[in-house]
């Protein structure tokens, strides 16, 4: 049994405990054998060690530890061996049993097969259609989920068709984060989600092409956008003037432009209206109105959303600025009316209200600084533009219809807060212009007024004549007051009528003055300056001309001298006239006075002066008509018919002369008493006259003798003594000294204060008593035969000897 055991190694059977309903189990544990552990560990350790027949002796040890764990498994399998004879004893009683339970239970199973095929067919449709009834929820549940996104992306398809394009981008937004997300895993979100940003760029194209029309339009419809803000302004402004002229009357005070003033500028007014219709029956349309601002509005929008409104932005400014350039460019004939300019004042206030609006109803498309820089840019323009046409225009009523369009113009932008006070400095260089305009355009008038004056006195017949002209000229003469009808005014016709146009030139001088924000004292200054160029440039310009003129003859000369008189006269009234208008008063310390005084005092010298040249021209007209015979014997007895004709010539004159100031007729007797003397001189020194006869010289001393008897018959009075005769002295000495022949006084007295021939010159006496000597040698071939002519001779060549001496100590001297 114990060898049994040891060779098979077979297990002890555990030991069962009895089968009376209960589970069964081991007997109990195993013991190992007591020593079994500890030996073995020692027989390991001594395999390793180092000793001779180590082998030997592990193997010796081996064979006694298998012989101990046999033992040891013998007696185990001896101490259960009972229990195992009992366990399968039990198992062969349960045997039969476990047959009978398994017929029984095969049998049960078979009926429950038959029993429950019905069951589970029918239990099999159960589960078919639950699952079918889960799969139904399972789609509508995911149905559900789907069909906000496909009704969103319907919503966001009829929104791009009705051109929707901000709601639209909302719409977007709202499937990318909230719809999106909940059904991402489908391919049909995944194809939507593909085609939003294609959506996007065609949104932003869209709305890019219509910014672009936009621009376009408002490009082609600043004329109107400009022309209702100007002529909303105007009105604004007709309608403050139309207050305060009533407050004015309510509360007493005086307006510094009179009735006139008042009623031309509202002709001015509405004679630069912009439409034909009346404007109290039309109403002005606003920016809003007049333009669609939406597409700019839902481009900025939608480039907002996009987040890019940075480049919208800098596009809108490059393009604007772009139409700023196209609009500031005026048309080359813009000068030639008033149209042209209406035209480019329109198109550039339209610019510039558009970009107003743009500026307040935005938040940062443009800003304060952007729209102050371009009114920069474009003010520089504008000035260098108007600098420029203005000064081709040569009309003042242009360039006056001119100055009230840069006013509008300025009021207009300046309302909607651009700075336009280089528009108004510009005004007063346009001003300068304007007068310069005037000045020539009176000029013409001054012309034709004097082309047209017939240079006589104003003759009066009847009391509603007499005070026609004194309604247009400010006359005051007492004396002319008593006379009775008919009489005559002093002045000739053209002194009301330029009196009349200096007014006229002072009202067109103010209407440029109007609305330029200046105070009444510096309007006075203004009007008193303009004036005085008008006195001292042009109108004493076109008097000097026409007193220059060859066909103004002495009478006409005469008489604008009394002209430049009277209107020098009526200058007080012409500064009341603009103290009036101003009311400004004239003792006010920077008060500037006209200058009358000086321009006809300037032009009655030039008028003096023609006189004297002119009679000294008439005067050598005569003389040209002498024809003396210098070799004559005898004299004819009588003046020369040419002096008797300067003479009566000069008497009548002189007539005319007794309406001038005394002195300027004095001095013009006494300028061509003067002139003819030196004439006749110049006549006996000639230089072409060769020899004159004691005959000649006893002629010509008849006729200085009428020059004598002219000069003393005071043809104009006021001379004293005999003033007028001395200007014929110095050839009456010389024909004295030849008629009587007292040669030796002469030369005996020569230099002394008290010479009777004081007057006369040696070098004059010698060349005269040359032309004697010559016409004695050739008059008397046998001259030399007589004892008297000898005698004579050698006198005349002492005498001419003693000259020669005086004339060549004079040049030594000098």
């Amino acid at each position: 049994m114990s060898g049994s055991c040891r060779r098979s190694r077979a297990p002890t059977p555990p030991a069962w405990g009895p089968l009376s309903g209960k589970a069964l189990l081991p007997a109990g544990p195993r013991m190992a054998p007591a020593g079994l552990s500890s030996g073995a560990g020692r027989m390991d350790r001594s395999v390793y060690d180092d000793q001779p027949n180590a082998h030997k002796k592990f193997m010796e040890k081996l064979d006694t530890c298998i012989r101990n764990h046999d033992k040891e498994i013998e007696k185990m399998c001896n101490f259960h061996h009972q229990g195992f004879v009992d366990a399968i004893t039990e198992l062969l009683k349960v045997r039969t049993d476990a047959e009978k339970l398994k017929v029984q239970v095969t049998d049960t199973n078979r009926r429950f097969q038959d029993a429950g095929k019905e069951v589970v067919v029918q239990t099999e449709d159960i589960i078919r259609c639950r699952i079918q009834q889960r799969n139904i929820t399972t789609v509508v549940e995911k149905l559900q989920l789907c069909l906000p996104v496909l009704e969103m992306y319907t919503k966001l398809k009829e929104q791009m068709s009705a051109k929707r394009y901000y709601s639209a981008l909302k719409t977007m937004e709202q499937l990318e984060n909230v719809y999106f997300p909940r059904v991402s895993q489908y391919r049909f979100c995944q194809l939507m989600i593909e085609n939003l940003p294609k959506l996007r760029e065609d949104i932003k194209e869209i709305s890019m092409s219509d910014l672009k029309d936009f621009l376009e339009s408002i490009r082609k419809h600043s004329n109107k956008i400009g022309e209702a803000a100007m002529k909303q302004a105007q009105q604004q402004k007709t309608f403050s003037v139309a207050l305060q002229k009533q407050n004015n009357v309510k509360f007493g005070r005086n307006m510094y432009i009179n009735d006139r003033i008042t009623e031309e500028r509202n002709e001015i007014v509405l004679k630069h209206t912009f439409e034909e219709e009346d404007e109290n029956e039309e109403e002005v349309l606003t920016v809003q109105e007049l333009v669609d601002f939406s597409p700019v509005y839902r481009c900025l929008h939608i480039y907002s959303v996009l987040g890019d409104e940075e480049t919208f932005e800098n596009y809108y400014r490059k393009q604007r600025k772009k139409q700023a350039r196209l609009v500031l460019q005026p048309q080359s004939n813009m000068h030639e009316t008033v149209d042209g300019y209406r035209r480019y004042f329109t198109q550039i206030v339209g610019f510039f209200v558009v970009e107003d609006h743009i500026l307040h109803v935005t938040q940062g498309l443009v800003t304060r600084a952007y729209t102050d820089e371009l009114w920069n840019m474009a003010l520089s323009k504008i000035i260098a533009v108007l600098r420029a046409h203005s000064s081709y225009c040569t009309d003042p009523d242009l360039v006056l219809e001119l100055k009230n369009l840069i006013v509008i113009f300025a009021d207009t932008l300046q309302g909607y807060g651009f700075p336009v006070n280089r528009l108004f400095d510009l005004l007063f260089e346009i001003r300068d212009q304007y007068n310069e305009t005037l000045l020539k355009k009176w000029a013409t008038v001054f012309r034709d007024i004097f082309e047209e004056d017939n240079y006589s006195p104003i003759p009066i017949t009847n009391e509603e004549e007499y005070k026609i002209v004194i309604s247009k000229f400010p006359f005051q003469d007492p004396d002319l007051e008593k006379q009775s009808f008919p009489k005559k005014f002093p002045m000739s016709q053209s002194v009301p009528h330029i009196y009349i146009q200096v007014k006229e030139f002072i009202y067109a001088s103010l209407k440029f003055s109007e609305s330029l924000h200046r105070s009444s004292t510096e309007i006075d200054d203004m009007l008193r300056k303009s004036t005085n160029l008008l006195l001292t440039r042009t109108l004493n310009s076109c008097l000097l001309n026409l007193i220059r003129k060859p066909h103004i003859g002495l009478t006409e000369l005469v008489q604008i001298i009394i002209n430049t008189t009277h209107l020098e006269q009526a200058c007080k009234y012409l500064e009341d006239f603009i103290t009036n208008i101003t009311n400004i008063s004239q003792e006010t310390v920077h008060t500037t006075r006209l200058y009358g005084l000086s321009t006809f005092k300037d032009a009655r010298h030039a008028a003096e002066g023609e006189i004297y040249t002119k009679l000294n021209q008439k005067i050598d007209e005569f003389v040209q008509l002498a024809d003396y015979d210098w070799t004559m014997s005898e004299p004819d007895g009588r003046a020369s018919g040419y002096l008797m004709d300067l003479i009566n010539f000069l008497r009548s004159i002189f007539q005319v002369f007794t309406h001038l100031p005394g002195k300027v007729a004095q001095t013009a007797c006494m300028s061509a008493c003067q002139h003819l003397s030196t004439s006749l001189m110049q006549m006996l020194l000639d230089s072409e006259l060769k020899q004159i006869s004691m005959g000649a010289i006893q002629q010509f001393n008849l006729d200085v003798i009428q020059c004598e008897l002219f000069a003393n018959s005071e043809p104009v009075p006021g001379f004293q003594g005999d003033t007028l005769q001395l200007a014929f002295i110095d050839l009456r000495q010389l024909l004295d000294l030849f008629m009587v022949w007292d040669w030796s006084t002469y030369l005996a007295d020569y230099g002394q204060p008290a010479s009777k021939y004081l007057r006369v010159n040696p070098n004059t006496a010698l060349t005269l008593l040359e032309k004697m000597k010559d016409t004695s040698k050739k008059n008397n071939i046998f001259a030399q035969f007589r004892k008297n002519d000898r005698d004579k001779q050698k006198l005349i060549e002492t005498v001419m000897k003693q000259l020669r001496s005086l004339v060549n100590g004079m040049s030594q001297h000098t």
